[in-house]
């Protein structure tokens, strides 16, 4: 499981993280996880620790040993001897305990992974009750650990294979008549024997005469698929090394619309450009001018985020989006998801690929054509 990472790993992101806290003249730094989906990674990523429920604490000084810190509920919930961090404490507020470690080690300035999103309301209170600075520092943390060592990169590779297959197996499932909950069950089942556990997340988007609405859905049990819809699997895992990706590719057994038909030029245009672009040295925001055009020259909008850096987090900064200057890196992951969207806010396209950012360009992990299905298809 995301556990099983040796010292020498552990060592290495550890003088990532305390090169970071040196640069910003930080004392220390706390990061918080929870059991919410995708955001439990960044405990596990400095410990080995997978949070089962509730959340945790890694504090990891700039100097000297770090600690892991559980809430007093959660002592027997979760297997505590996967931690490599020897010191584990249980406490009934760990706020309270993290102000009282730095206080007596003379910490003052604390950057804080998770201050905004994760960490609970009774932690930051026992936390602001002293005289620390707690500065946001998820920028920068996620920037230490963008780019993969090769023993998160095997582990990468290891979650697109499973991620990959499982679009595979929801194409095995898929038939007009049959709910979304049914198509999804078989690849859910598959994820978790693949080692995936709880760390998945899937969704499915659909609408009628070859037009997917762009609103994200639980895979619902109550409707069924008809022949002329356009399904939209949204598939996101992370196998047994920890580190998410996201592969899915559109289905529909009747005609596409002929905007989904004109967002697919695009999809094909943005791979084209990804391999050129997504190249060590190339800004987030150069690519993503490039990935965007042929949406953009179409009159399409994009949702959410073109793309973002993935790893041990669901979503890790840097963001692939406008103006943002961060210069990617070799072995640097990203997530790549144009969500793109009809001017009459309705139809939409939503495809899912996991890039590895190489000196001579993107290298598309997963093997899945660029095209939109009609679920005849079988493995090559």
């Amino acid at each position: 499981m995301a556990g099983a990472v040796g010292h020498a790993e552990l060592d290495r992101r550890y003088g990532n993280a305390r090169a970071a806290l040196a640069a910003h003249d930080l004392d220390a730094l706390i990061v918080a996880g929870s059991e919410y989906t995708g955001f439990e990674g960044a405990v596990t990523y400095l410990s080995g620790f997978v949070i089962v429920h509730r959340y945790a604490y890694v504090l990891l000084p700039r100097e000297g040993e770090p600690s892991i810190v559980f809430p007093s509920e959660a002592r027997y919930v979760g297997e505590h001897g996967t931690s490599l961090i020897e010191d584990q404490v249980f406490v009934d507020t760990p706020g309270e305990w993290l102000r009282e470690r730095c206080r007596e080690r003379g910490w003052r300035r604390l950057g804080v992974y998770g201050l905004d999103y994760v960490m609970t309301v009774r932690d930051f209170r026992a936390l602001s009750a002293g005289d620390l600075e707690l500065v946001p520092f998820d920028v920068e943390f996620d920037l230490a650990r963008a780019v993969k060592s090769e023993t998160e990169l095997e582990s990468v590779r290891d979650s697109v294979r499973i991620n990959e297959e499982g679009f595979w197996v929801f194409l095995d499932a898929f038939e007009p008549g049959r709910t979304a909950a049914e198509l999804l069950a078989p690849c859910e089942e598959y994820f978790v024997e693949q080692g995936c556990g709880r760390l998945t997340m899937d969704m499915v988007l659909s609408g009628p005469h070859g037009s997917a609405e762009p609103e994200f859905a639980v895979a619902r049990p109550d409707r069924r698929i008809e022949a002329t819809d356009m399904v939209l699997p949204s598939l996101e895992v992370a196998g047994p090394g920890g580190h998410w990706v996201e592969v899915s590719r559109a289905i529909c057994a009747g005609q596409p619309s002929d905007d989904s038909k004109r967002m697919l030029e695009a999809y094909e245009e943005y791979v084209e450009a990804a391999r050129r672009t997504m190249t060590d040295g190339a800004t987030a925001h150069d690519v993503h001018r490039a990935v965007s055009r042929g949406f953009l020259d179409r009159g399409y909008r994009l949702g959410h985020v073109t793309g973002h850096s993935i790893g041990m987090t669901m979503i890790e900064f840097p963001k692939i989006g406008e103006g943002v200057d961060t210069e990617l890196r070799e072995n640097m992951v990203f997530s790549m998801h144009p969500h793109a969207i009809a001017e009459d806010g309705h139809g939409c396209l939503y495809m899912q690929d996991t890039w590895l950012v190489t000196s001579d360009g993107g290298e598309q992990l997963a093997g899945l054509p660029m095209k939109i299905f009609d679920g005849s298809e079988r493995r090559p």
